[in-house]
């Protein structure tokens, strides 16, 4: 049975379910924002540790848009100017977002599907326990159009993953790009910065931004640039470098292109390993969707206090949020995000644990 995790400012009831494989992973999840509240997997000799950023309660989760571990949408990332046309028709959205002045629509705008209480219930299946979370978003939902209605089960596999499956229908074409924003420290949540954590991702390109943080509409190689994590390196080896790129995203902040062998690809891909020395946990991450969102934190000043009460400053956390690339609405080039009726948006991502 679910646990009282509180209740969001208007009243409403929101609940805590866990999930345990019995082989060492154990997952808190909230139906607010559908959100990893707790990750835990042992470290090398055994000890369980959270790996996880978040919060102790729903209210806390309320006061802050800092999108700690929930689903994300209708559209994770950024759409330049809030606006897009389609089929003919443009759409106007909210712009709660203005990097170097520059207003976008960022993670489906000012109540996004991190404020919704979803539906939940918790299931057996073949490869866990798991929480199977249901919201409808309506016609007008953020400026969007069509109702759409979103599916995300979330399961604690044998081989100590959590495994996350979205599906998405709508009544009328929208634009669809779900992600999780969950932010990782393997070394253990509250227990500092993440620059020694050693990472590798199975990304050769990346989409270049401008001042904005909106795509330029390129596939560029990371070769050359501090965005090159194609050998296992510091997360903080080049973080301060002087790299246009950088600045625009006060450090990492930005969409890789994951190596798949063929595209749409058949199952999930290896993505990224980040491993952390201290601990010798290992985090691998696998995905259906064309792009990883590499994000390091750049805007935690220590002002929120999480789970057990120390608090989250500068880069103290990581993000490899699996998405469609940023503001692809607009950006005929890339893969589309337009979901349409009678077609169901399937998408997977699986955060698999180790120590060594």
């Amino acid at each position: 049975m679910p646990d009282s995790f509180g209740q969001t400012p208007d009243g409403r009831p929101v609940r805590l379910f866990t999930l345990d494989n019995g082989r060492g992973l154990r997952a808190d999840l909230s139906d607010l924002g559908a959100t990893i509240v707790r990750l835990l997997t042992p470290d090398r000799a055994g000890r369980a540790g959270d790996v996880v950023l978040g919060f102790g309660n729903a209210a806390a989760y309320a006061a802050h848009t800092s999108y700690f571990g929930c689903v994300i949408g209708r559209v994770g990332n950024r759409i330049a100017g809030g606006r897009f046309t389609l089929d003919g028709r443009e759409y106007r959205l909210a712009t709660n977002n203005s990097p170097a002045g520059l207003p976008c629509c960022l993670h489906g705008g000012r109540i996004g599907f991190d404020r919704a209480v979803w539906r939940a219930e918790q299931v057996d299946s073949t490869a866990g326990p798991a929480v199977r979370f249901s919201h409808r978003s309506p016609a007008g939902d953020e400026g969007f159009p069509g109702q759409l209605d979103v599916v995300a089960t979330y399961t604690a596999t044998d081989d100590n993953a959590l495994r996350l499956d979205y599906e998405a229908t709508c009544d009328e074409p929208t634009p669809v790009a779900l992600t999780n924003h969950v932010y990782f420290n393997l070394a253990g949540e509250g227990s500092g910065d993440v620059l020694g954590h050693r990472a590798r991702f199975h990304a050769s390109r990346f989409t270049p931004v401008d001042a904005g943080l909106i795509p330029l509409g390129l596939l560029a190689p990371v070769a050359g640039t501090p965005l090159d994590f194609t050998h296992p390196r510091a997360i903080g080896d080049r973080i301060g470098e002087e790299h246009e790129q950088l600045r625009f995203g006060l450090g990492y902040d930005h969409n890789l292109v994951i190596d798949h062998p063929a595209w749409p690809p058949s199952g999930p891909t290896l993505a990224a390993e980040v491993f952390e020395p201290t601990t010798g946990r290992v985090l691998e991450t696998f995905t259906t969707e064309p792009g990883m969102q590499f994000y390091t934190g750049n805007f935690l000043d220590g002002s929120l206090s999480g789970k057990s009460g120390r608090a989250y400053g500068h880069r103290h956390g990581f993000c490899l949020e699996t998405q469609h690339f940023p503001d692809s609405v607009n950006q005929p080039a890339f893969p589309t995000t337009i979901l349409r009726p009678g077609r169901t948006l399937r998408s997977t991502t699986i955060y698999r644990f180790s120590a060594r």
